[in-house]
């Protein structure tokens, strides 16, 4: 009887990280992240996850009413409590900060896990063609909210001191 192919490469069965392509949306689809304001609290709510080392972001976009994350978690860490701890800040601060008191996100959220660099590679383009594809920006530099423009940014300021 033959065996099935293993996909993994071994390097990776031992690997106790794991990455996902990962969306959540905002409750009812109300456009709550579509002001820089609420944007830029998110993005600072996922800077310090990232500072705690609760995750690694490879990539995100934040779009009018819902994300899309490229997110590493390791052993100590499932996917569903660190969506759980990203959209939990993020609400928690939005009330406490702005003064906001409607429901933020949808129940649940949707993942996959990204099993190659190929699939990495097409997540990412993905995330990166989102607000193109939305007309709300001509290319992903030029898109304010996404992992992109802020690397972009962040080599212009280390250019300039």
């Amino acid at each position: 009887m033959a065996h099935p192919a293993r996909n993994a490469a071994p390097s990776d069965i031992l690997n106790s990280s794991r990455t996902f392509f990962a969306t959540t949306k905002t409750s009812m689809g109300k456009r709550l992240l579509q002001s820089e304001r609420n944007a830029e609290l998110l993005i600072d709510t996922l800077r310090s996850l990232v500072a705690e080392h609760r995750f690694k972001l490879h990539d995100f976009v934040i779009m009018p009413d819902h994300i899309h994350l490229l997110i590493e978690v390791d052993s100590d860490m499932t996917i569903e409590k660190a969506m759980q701890l990203i959209k939990g800040r993020f609400s928690h601060r939005l009330s406490h900060e702005f003064g906001y008191r409607g429901e933020v996100w949808q129940r649940g959220f949707t993942e996959v896990q990204v099993m190659n660099q190929k699939n990495f590679e097409a997540h990412r383009t993905y995330i990166a063609e989102n607000p193109i594809k939305a007309g709300l920006a001509a290319t992903a530099e030029e898109y304010p909210f996404c992992f992109c423009s802020l690397a972009r940014k962040k080599m212009d300021h280390a250019g300039s001191t």
